[in-house]
């Protein structure tokens, strides 16, 4: 990911943190200045409207779980072991990073979501189901839509680690590892 300025990113962390405690309507770009500790004119010199911002911190938060993303899918690991590293990955990003996860599904059910029209036609997407394409063709996975596999595994990811971080689910030891173990079970090619 390209460095950006640091007042940039402190704009993008202020808002993901309020936009978060407070929803879209309720972060004023005054708000977002006072928490990031930069004057508004500079909110204006980086974003042209509220509107702008939002959508400009959808794309960062995005570049970091395309990330994650990545660095998986491009090992040279067995894809097994890429699968076991793949959600394991993107549980703890989203486990360390809950502002990023509430975000996502007030940006998905907003309407500053203008972009996603068809499921696949993102970058984070794209990936997850060309990895899951090289499961089925390697013979390691079922022979079914990526897609269908992709966000089988991706919700499997987010409603664990919904269900553990509101404290609903304390989780003993060796428990967190039977959930993908049971997610491949039901995925692989038998």
């Amino acid at each position: 990911m390209e460095p950006i300025a640091e007042k940039k990113k402190a704009i993008f962390e202020s808002t993901l943190e309020l936009v978060t405690e407070h929803g879209f309507h309720g972060t004023p770009m005054s708000l977002v200045a006072k928490r990031a500790g930069v004057a508004a004119g500079t909110i204006y010199h980086y974003f042209e409207s509220k509107e702008k911002l939002i959508c400009e911190l959808f794309e960062y938060v995005r570049k970091q779980a395309v990330e994650v993303v990545l660095k998986e899918v491009q090992s040279d690991l067995p894809f097994k072991d890429c699968f076991f590293n793949l959600w394991f990955s993107l549980f703890s990003f989203y486990k360390e990073n809950q502002n990023v996860l509430k975000f996502f599904e007030q940006f998905t059910n907003s309407p500053y979501n203008t972009e996603i029209a068809v499921l696949g036609q993102d970058e984070f997407h794209r990936l997850l189901f060309r990895f899951f394409e090289r499961g089925i063709q390697e013979g390691h996975l079922r022979d079914i839509s990526p897609k269908i596999l992709g966000v089988l595994a991706h919700s499997n990811i987010i409603s664990t680690v919904k269900v553990q971080v509101t404290g609903r689910w304390e989780v003993q030891d060796g428990e967190l590892e039977v959930i993908p173990q049971i997610l491949w079970d039901g995925m692989r090619d038998r």
